[in-house]
Parts: structure tokens; C-alpha cells; sequence
């Protein structure tokens, strides 16, 4: 039976997915790995890293009974977004690799703006400069290390520096590369503009591909050291939030996604380019052809919920943790938790933010405290949501729903009542991987027409919560909730400037 390989390139993880014509998982391959931080703030990676857990992780999977890889007929790439990978004109990595979660931009941000025009990058862009992203981190190179800067002669990004050693291209995938800065969202490519505001030699930056559109063919030795067929096909794939998106089916316009990892993400598939005037919402090309979408980001979601059991009940299992929270009324008796605890994204670009429970009594007890903990995510997630909605996104009949925390039937049902929208679980549990193998499945594979029939065809949602009579509840406490960051932020900023604070010690 023809298979297509969905390939996922995390910070923490390769992993590879095996994906058969009737959408069926058939075999998984994870490989693990580490970053590094040098200095605070820093995150950093080298990219043999990602080659080598490829290879071991494909192999994985081709040793998998019953598989072989002439039955695989197409490989799609996803991974982390925003990394800066710089090579030189011999394809040498130059210096490690710069990660998403870097911190070391702050200044750069600012410069960004000022030569760009804040207002004016957004409007092209879509996105405020943010440490996050690529652009920031290639004008701190300059500014830093001008050794490494005058050998550049490519840029990409961690999944497409994989992509370079299976098939020899440069090349990058619309969504991806929006997620540097460097994008005209409306164009759908690179913005003269941008690059040539930042002194970025317009010749480093790859062709940008379609998500489905083949990029390449595997190269005879990249076959030899993963074991897949000389010659196969590999497509562009996406960023990993719209990989996933694929990989739940939120492709069509005024469908919506949400995933409760670490992070929390709000995702919202888009007809036209959509942005929100401020940059609070970050606003990217779909990996699914002339589609677009709108993100909110969290820092910490289900994050929130294990430093929470970490630090409380390390040896109580997560479901023994949440399923007692059922039983506190909604609101959780007037206590109320702020998740900021890595600082956040959306709706407040702001590092120094900071977690904090506020309202505690006697009366309250450690179920209290697990609620207001999911209770305090969802409130994160709809002040997402709002700013999406006010910036022209549809809002949604359904919200399809993924990642570990979605697992608990309390949690989602909070979820329903605060985002006041009906939340459903899908067939897939394999997220970016299997988007990304979706898009191989029809660009390399020809198995659909387009991604939006393959989604049709091969993923399934089932709504498992629906809003209750809790949700006018909810909004009054989600007003309280939006009141504390202003009122908090001088205390987190001042708390933060003193010796010795704000270090986890």
C-alpha cells in the first residue's frame, strides 16, 4: 500500500510519522535531543542535531513490521519556526543555530521598528517585531558578530536545513517563512522592503514553495543514510502550528483550531490576510495554497498545569490532579491564577510578565487552586481569541481541539464555557507530523486534489463539550481576570529590576 512520511523537526524531538492511503498511522520513529543556553536568554542548537534524529527516527520507522521503503511514496517536512540556521557558500553551518525560544533581541526588536516603522511593518508583515522571530535575530548577527555576518550566503530554517541535506535545495515553505519577519503576508514572499530595510542581502533567502508543492527529490546519499527510496519526493510542508492546523483539518476559511501543549495556540484559517493592527496576534500564511491565518500564543498552558502538580503534588497523576477540580463551582470561589510564568506573547508581548493566584482564603483548598489554574489558561486563550475576532476572523461554530491537555473531560468543558464555543476532538493524535504528511500525501503523493479534500477525507471531529450555563459566569470573571495584568505589571516589573529577583532562586 503507498505511504507518505510526515517528518516533524521540534526543539526537544525528531519525530517521523508513516501515514498509508486510508489516513491510518502505521508506524512512528522519535528521536530526542537537547539545546543549549550559553548565556541567559540564550537558546541555541546545532543543526547536525536535527540530521541525525532524522535519520535515526526514519529508520525507526522503516524498521517497523511490515514497512519498506519502496512503499513510501512522499515525504513532508514541518518543525519549529522563527530559528535562524546560517550556512556559507560551502553549505557549512557558521554558528549555531538560533531558536525560537532565544530571548537575546530585545534591542534589535526596537531597531527593527525604527527603521521599518512600527505601523508599517505590521501592515506588510502582519506581526510586530518580536525576540521570537528571524529577522531579529540576523540583525543581532550583524551587530555582533560581523565575522559570521560577511560569510553568510544562506539563511533557513531548522526543518529546511534538513531539507538541504535530504535533497540538496534551498527552499522554504510559505507558512515558515511568514514566520520570519522578512514576509510580505499579502504577497505571500519575501518583502523587498523589509530585507532591504535591514541590510539583508536578498540572495540568502530561498525560494518559497506552496505547502504541497514538491521542492525536491531525495539525493542518493541522504537514501542511503535515512534507507528511503533515491528519488522520492519531498514537498514543502509548513511551520509546525499550520502543519498541525492540517493535521486537525482547520483549513477552510472560519474554521479553528486550538492546541493545549506547553503552549496554547489559537488558530484560525483565514480567506484573506488578516492581521491585528497592534501585532498582538501574530498573522502567517496558511501551509494549505492562498489560505492565510491568525495565531494567538501562550507561553505556558498545559504548562501552567504541570509547574502547578510539579510544585504541589509531584506524585499525583495528572488525572487524579484534575478530576477532583470538577467538583469546585465555576469561578473557583472567587480565586483567580495569572499563567504568566515565562512571561507571554499574546495579548501582552511582555518577558517580565509573571504567574500569579490572587483572591486566596482559607476556605480554598488544593481543588480550588487546580481550577483556577485551567480557569486562568482558558481566560489566556479568550483574550486571544477576542483579539482575533475584533481584527475580522469569523468566530467559529467549533473549535477542534488538540495536545495533551485536551485530554481531560473537565478541562475542555471549561474551555466550552470561557471561549463560549463548542470544542471537538479529532481522529488525529499525531498533530504536525501528520499535517505535514497530509501535504505530502497530496502534493507528492497525488492521493487528493487539495489539502482541504484530503482533511475531508482523512481527519474526523466529534464535539465533546458544548457551553453551558457557566458561561455568563465566565465572562464576569474573565473581566476581573483582563484587570490584573495592568494593575500587576508595575509590581512584576519592579519585582524583577531588584538584586537577586526573578531568577527562580
Amino acid at each position: 500500500m503507498p505511504q507518505v512520511l510526515g517528518i516533524d523537526i521540534s526543539t526537544t524531538a525528531t519525530k517521523a510519522v508513516l501515514v498509508d492511503e486510508t489516513g491510518a498511522v502505521r508506524a512512528i520513529g522519535i528521536t530526542e535531543y537537547g539545546f543549549e543556553v550559553p548565556h541567559p536568554l540564550w537558546s541555541e542548537q546545532a543543526p547536525q542535531l536535527w540530521w541525525d534524529a532524522t535519520i535515526a527516527a526514519v529508520r525507526q520507522v522503516l524498521a517497523s513490521p511490515g514497512v519498506t521503503a519502496d512503499e513510501v511514496v512522499a515525504v513532508g517536512l514541518t518543525g519549529q519556526m522563527h530559528g535562524a540556521v546560517l550556512l556559507d557558500a560551502a553549505d557549512e553551518v557558521l554558528r549555531p543555530a538560533i531558536l525560537w525560544n532565544d530571548q537575546r533581541t530585545s534591542a534589535e526588536c526596537e531597531l527593527i521598528r525604527e527603521v521599518v516603522g512600527r505601523e508599517r511593518l505590521i501592515a506588510v508583515t502582519g506581526n510586530d517585531a518580536l525576540t521570537g522571530f528571524t529577522a531579529p535575530k540576523l540583525v543581532w548577527v550583524r551587530e555582533r558578530e560581523p565575522d559570521v555576518w560577511r560569510r553568510i550566503a544562506h539563511v533557513l530554517l531548522p526543518k529546511d536545513y534538513v531539507r538541504l541535506r535530504l535533497t540538496g535545495d534551498h527552499a522554504v515553505d510559505k507558512a515558515d517563512g511568514a514566520g520570519t519577519l522578512l514576509f510580505d503576508l499579502a504577497r505571500r514572499d519575501w518583502s523587498p522592503e523589509v530585507v532591504a530595510a535591514l541590510d539583508i542581502d536578498p540572495r540568502w533567502l530561498p525560494r518559497s514553495w506552496e505547502g504541497p508543492q514538491v521542492t525536491g527529490s531525495l539525493l542518493g546519499a541522504a537514501a542511503e543514510a535515512t534507507g528511503l527510496r533515491p528519488g522520492t519526493p519531498v514537498v514543502a510542508g509548513g511551520g509546525d502550528q499550520s502543519a498541525n492546523a492540517v493535521g486537525v483539518g482547520v483549513v477552510s476559511p472560519g474554521s479553528m483550531a486550538l492546541s493545549l501543549g506547553t503552549s496554547g495556540v489559537v488558530f484560525a484559517a483565514t480567506a484573506e490576510p488578516l492581521f491585528e493592527p497592534l501585532g498582538r496576534v501574530h498573522a502567517f500564511c496558511h501551509a494549505v495554497p492562498e489560505r492565510w491565518h491568525m495565531m494567538s500564543v501562550m507561553l505556558s498552558a498545559a504548562g501552567s498545569l504541570r509547574w502547578f502538580r510539579d510544585a504541589v503534588a509531584p506524585a499525583a497523576s495528572y488525572t487524579d490532579l484534575v478530576e477532583p477540580a470538577g467538583e469546585i463551582p465555576p469561578g473557583s470561589d472567587g480565586l483567580v491564577f495569572l499563567p504568566y510564568l515565562t512571561g507571554e506573547r499574546s495579548p501582552h508581548a511582555d518577558p517580565l510578565a509573571r504567574g500569579a493566584f490572587v483572591g486566596l482564603t482559607l476556605a480554598h483548598d488544593r481543588r480550588h487552586l487546580t481550577r483556577a489554574v485551567l480557569e486562568g489558561v482558558a481566560f489566556g486563550l479568550r483574550d486571544g481569541l477576542d483579539l482575533m475576532l475584533a481584527a475580522g476572523t469569523p468566530r467559529p461554530a467549533q473549535v477542534r481541539v488538540s495536545g495533551g491537555g485536551t485530554a481531560s473531560r473537565v478541562w475542555r468543558q471549561i474551555l466550552a464555557d470561557v471561549l463560549e464555543v463548542e470544542i471537538a476532538t479529532v481522529s488525529t493524535s499525531e498533530g504536525a507530523a501528520y499535517g505535514a504528511a497530509l501535504l505530502a500525501a497530496v502534493g507528492g503523493g497525488n492521493w487528493y486534489a487539495g489539502v482541504e479534500e484530503a482533511c475531508a477525507a482523512l481527519v474526523t471531529a466529534t464535539p465533546s463539550a458544548e457551553p453551558g450555563t457557566s458561561a455568563a459566569l465566565y465572562r464576569e470573571a474573565h473581566a476581573i481576570y483582563r484587570d490584573l495584568y495592568p494593575a500587576l505589571k508595575p509590581t512584576f516589573d519592579g519585582a524583577l529590576a531588584a538584586p537577586g529577583r526573578g531568577s527562580g532562586r
